[in-house]
């Protein structure tokens, strides 16, 4: 057994994104540890750690090398390694050669087809110094980075330049170069309340020492709770609650080495403004925590977190107060100043705002989204007046002063811009919440209009882009068309919509400009990558679906996705009855007897022709479900539909166990072929359950 020790490396860089931070840390150390495991080094556990200007990991008890190995290498038959007066042939002197020894050190193997020349040795385990700089290199390599950069005249790419390496095994300095430089043992600490560099005596040290000594404190996750800690205990000393959200606290945690809070107030006249002005401008600018009361009211407070602990707190929470207030006032500027025009009146202004070259300007793509909506909401009896009204106005914000500056409240303030104009509230709601979902696991929109109007928008997206030969290739999506479509599915879905999806598609295709295209192809394609994120959908959402329970719905292509939805739930409550095994396999073999029959089609059964007791009794139950069936059709009770089909069991078990389906008798075969495809017409009149693989 190799011995072994605590392994770190650390990889020093300038500023590293906050936004990634957190990913770029867990892929190291995963991308690590598969490179370890790899390379047949055993190991204990393992610790992901990063600051803004570090990556690393400390791999416990990692052996010294790796385990010897026994190489067994086979070579020719001994019949043809040898000639008839036992010499070696040229065949079994190559296999000498390619294995480095005389034929003479060759051994033979006995199995049962024959003898073998072989060759056993043993090839010595490489140690810990000689595999990890590849192995790190590797995995550095393999970072999520969507553009990496060069500095200095080497030839290394990261997404930052790297200054300082340091790789411990033990106490021990791993001498190699990693990303062109040279490693050893010394780190470095925080920019301001250290200087010179840090020595980490061994691994088990690293955290403590950093701490310590650099004042850095080098655990993501320690750091992330202390930034929360610290902002909520600041916030209740402003008498609130800290505003911002989880990602917020990563983005925060991923800028400051040495968290410290400071509580920060600004004028209360700010407050008049939107809430999301300034909520916008307090995180999304400043990386700041708005502060509300119990109520959710903003108070004029907010929270920011140093990276260092100053001498003269004041004077840090005076900087970040003065550079807070010309953003609050430029707000309050862009308030007051875009009020001065109605929402309508900028709507000539988005002929100048290029969509997409082949898919025209802004307010062409209003007009479609417009039209489309209007189609959807007539298919929904939903009064289309509101939703028309708002899909015209939904894109006006976007040439205010506001959206300009503060991008991120587009519908947002064309929300309050429309209520500020009188229009409906029903509009200005669908005005601003039409973007929804933003991002996975974003709220819904909450009106029917706005939802209407989120589809169709989304819609007109994808039909769009589609239709000018952009689609999604690999895990390039510049449009987030992936995203929208999977905000149709939740939207149709969940706020229990029930529109039929292909018509819908068409409907979108067809108000389009005319493209290279045909419209047929392009309405296929977009079915087909919807579909593909309801896949995602369900599954995401239910753990224990099978992959073939969807594709057992899905053969069946339901026209709506809230049909499906519940179709999908009839089907996995069937497959736990008792029945359902036994079901599933003889609609397999149904299905297997219909295709080599060639399919038949307008088959009719014959009563004159049913002969065998089992056949009788199997078309009489099929007589009886089927009056019971069809009131429970007609209200999409699938799941009672499934559990009345359940009793067909037995019948079905005892025609496949007494009745020769392919008879002699054309007719008589031909009226029992009828009898299976009625019987599987029942069946797939909710899902073809054939596809199911149970018991």
């Amino acid at each position: 057994m190799s011995k072994s020790a605590d392994f770190l490396v650390e990889i020093g860089t300038e500023e590293l994104p906050p936004k990634a931070l957190r990913s770029l840390m867990d892929a190291f150390g995963e991308k690590l540890l598969s490179g370890v495991d790899g390379a047949r080094l055993t190991h204990g556990a393992l610790g992901s750690f990063a600051s803004p200007r570090r990556l690393a990991v400390l791999i416990r008890g990692l052996a010294e090398q790796q385990e010897d190995r026994a190489i067994s290498q086979k070579g020719p038959p001994t019949k043809i390694a040898f000639d008839a007066d036992g010499k070696p042939t040229p065949a079994a002197m190559a296999f000498a050669k390619k294995c480095g020894v005389d034929v003479g050190e060759l051994s033979t193997n006995e199995t049962d087809k024959g003898a073998w020349l072989a060759f056993e040795s043993t090839e010595a385990g490489k140690s810990v110094s000689e595999l990890l700089p590849g192995i790190i290199e590797a995995a550095l390599g393999a970072l999520p980075i969507p553009r990496r950069m060069r500095w200095g005249s080497g030839e290394a790419e990261f997404v930052r330049p790297v200054h300082w390496v340091v790789l411990l095994h033990g106490n021990k300095t791993i001498d190699a170069d990693v990303m062109g430089i040279p490693a050893g043992n010394k780190s470095r600490g925080h920019r301001f309340h250290s200087s010179g560099p840090i020595t980490i005596e061994s691994p088990d040290t690293y955290l403590e020492t950093l701490e310590k000594d650099g004042f850095v404190i080098a655990d993501f996750v320690r750091r992330r709770e202390m930034v929360r800690v610290g902002v909520d205990a600041a916030a209740a000393e402003a008498g609130g609650v800290a505003v911002g959200g989880e990602a917020l606290y990563d983005e925060v945690a991923a800028l400051v080495e040495w968290p410290v809070p400071v509580l920060g107030s600004f004028e209360e006249k700010y407050l008049e403004l939107p809430r999301e002005t300034v909520t916008s401008t307090l995180t999304g600018h400043q990386r700041y925590f708005p502060v509300a009361d119990d109520a959710g009211r903003l108070l004029p407070k907010f929270v920011t977190v140093a990276n260092l602990a100053s001498k003269d707190p004041k004077q840090v929470r005076d900087g970040n107060e003065r550079v807070i207030r010309p953003r609050l006032a430029d707000a309050a500027f862009f308030w007051d100043s875009d009020r001065q025009k109605t929402l309508a009146s900028r709507e000539e202004g988005l002929h100048d705002v290029v969509y997409q070259q082949g898919l025209g300007s802004i307010f062409d793509k209003s007009k479609r989204t417009a039209d489309i909506a209007k189609w959807l909401a007539e298919k929904l009896d939903h009064d289309s007046a509101n939703v028309v009204r708002a899909a015209t106005l939904a894109k006006c914000d976007l040439v205010t002063g506001m959206v300009g500056e503060f991008p991120e409240l587009q519908g947002t303030m064309g929300s309050y811009y429309a209520a500020a104009d009188g229009e409906a509230d029903d509009v200005a709601a669908a005005i601003g919440e039409h973007y929804r979902p933003r991002f996975a696991g974003d709220d819904l929109p909450d009106s029917r209009d706005g939802q209407i109007l989120a589809v169709s928008d989304k819609l007109d997206t994808l039909a769009g882009v589609f239709s000018i030969g952009k689609k999604p290739s690999g895990n390039r999506d510049p449009f987030g068309l992936r995203r929208a479509a999977l905000g149709i599915v939740r939207i149709l879905i969940e706020c229990g919509i029930d529109a039929d999806l292909k018509a819908l598609i068409n409907e979108a295709v067809g108000a389009q400009p005319k493209g290279k295209l045909e419209s047929d192809v392009i309405a296929a394609d977009l079915y087909a990558f919807i579909t593909d994120r309801l896949r995602r959908y369900f599954l995401d959402r239910d753990s224990g679906l099978m992959t073939e329970t969807f594709d057992a719905v899905m053969v069946r292509q339901p026209a709506s996705l809230l049909d499906f939805d519940r179709r999908l739930a009839a089907v996995q409550t069937f497959a736990r009855l008792e029945q359902a095994a036994s079901l599933a396999a003889a609609n397999k073999r149904i299905a297997n007897i219909l295709r080599k029959a060639g399919d038949p089609g307008g088959l009719r059964v014959n009563k004159k022709l049913l002969r065998d007791d089992a056949e009788i009794a199997l078309f009489n139950a099929l007589e009886g479900v089927t009056e019971k069936i069809g009131p429970l059709l007609e209200v999409r009770n699938y799941a009672g539909v499934l559990n009345e089909l359940a009793d067909l069991r037995d019948p079905v078990d005892r025609f496949f166990d007494d009745v020769m389906v392919m008879a002699d008798d054309e007719d008589v075969r031909n009226n029992r072929l009828a009898l299976l495809s009625a019987l599987r017409a029942l069946f797939l009149d909710v899902a073809d359950i054939s596809r199911l693989s149970i018991g």
